[in-house]
């Protein structure tokens, strides 16, 4: 099964630590949700862009996706 990266860009000075407190929020949406999901994670792209990320199956994405409004997507490899 396909596995996609639902991905949230922050910018701006506090950028990481802005993505840092919303994989908090991914996770308890997880636990609250009980999904089938445990990937989060957050990058440093930039000293002014990160973004926050969750994994999800391709079969739950629209759900995950309506749900939480990501601003991007991409297919996930490990």
């Amino acid at each position: 099964m396909r596995k996609l990266k639902l991905i949230w860009d922050f910018r701006g000075p506090n950028a990481l630590k802005t993505a840092e407190h919303h994989e908090i929020h991914l996770k308890e949406y997880i636990v609250i949700n009980k999904l089938d999901v445990n990937i989060t994670g957050i990058e440093k792209l930039t000293d002014m862009h990160a973004i926050a990320f969750l994994v999800v199956n391709e079969t739950d994405m629209k759900l995950i996706r309506d749900a939480l409004k990501p601003h991007r997507g991409q297919v996930y490899s490990e």
